[in-house]
């Protein structure tokens, strides 16, 4: 094996060697041959009726209905053919997510993958052509030392049989963080922020794309990303996050 290809399977396969190890939940801090215990993921990842097309959660009673909508997705459509959520980017998903985010913590990755991973398989979603991490700026990826929405679509790819090219996607601007941001502006500030990488903008003709994020809030990046690939002659656009944020004064 090139010397190249070994060091890349490093991580990977440390991670895998970690995982078989006996430790502690990350959660409840138990002793657990899983990242995250069986009791803990019982009782914080349990499955929740979604909206079809932007994630956010349904009643119960919409539990089994095929393409079941918010009334805001059926007011005003958005650009996504289908969105999946694993999970509420609540306790303990929101603190999991931001030290996996902001202090690459990649022993997560996987309990993390798994939970979208189960998602899919229950949402039954058609396979993409490709899967497309968010681009992150140069400036943010020199800060934060990786893209964690990168980290995570290479290894779901290489779970699902797809096709990742990181590349085909660009972020052509840097832009404040949209967590700081009150929700009315953050699609202003992701507008124009995206493109297509033009010499290999061909690829994407024609095809599926499944957009991968970590966490989706308001939906802004990813519309907005969704817009970019439509215009460059996509077919169909699909988002798969890990955490929706919880609407507001959701219980």
């Amino acid at each position: 094996m090139p010397e190249r290809a070994l060091s890349a399977t490093k991580p990977a396969l440390i991670e895998k060697v970690l995982l078989r190890c006996a430790g502690q939940c990350a959660v409840c801090r138990a002793w657990s041959h899983q990242t995250i215990c069986e009791s803990c993921l019982g009782q914080y990842a349990r499955p929740q009726p979604r909206c079809w097309t932007c994630a956010a959660k349904l009643p119960l009673e919409f539990t089994g209905r095929p393409g079941p909508q918010c009334g805001r997705c059926l007011h005003t459509a958005p650009p996504l053919d289908r969105t999946v959520a694993a999970l509420d980017y609540r306790f303990p998903w929101d603190g999991l997510l931001q030290h996996f985010k902001y202090h690459q913590a990649l022993e997560l990755r996987e309990s993390l993958l798994e939970r979208l991973n189960t998602a899919l398989n229950a949402a039954e979603v058609e396979a993409p052509d490709w899967l497309l991490p968010v681009p992150l700026s140069v400036e943010r990826l020199r800060d934060r030392g990786y893209n964690q929405s990168h980290e995570l679509a290479k290894a779901l790819a290489r779970r699902r049989g797809l096709r990742c090219e990181p590349e085909l996607l660009l972020r052509v601007r840097h832009n404040a963080v949209q967590a700081g941001l009150k929700l009315e502006d953050r699609a202003a500030n992701v507008r124009g922020v995206f493109a297509v990488e033009p010499v290999r903008a061909a690829k994407l003709r024609g095809s599926s794309v499944a957009l991968l994020d970590d966490v989706m809030t308001s939906g802004a990046t990813l519309f907005e990303l969704a817009g970019v690939l439509l215009q460059a002659g996509v077919m169909s656009v699909q988002a798969w996050v890990i955490a929706r944020t919880p609407e507001p004064g959701e219980a």
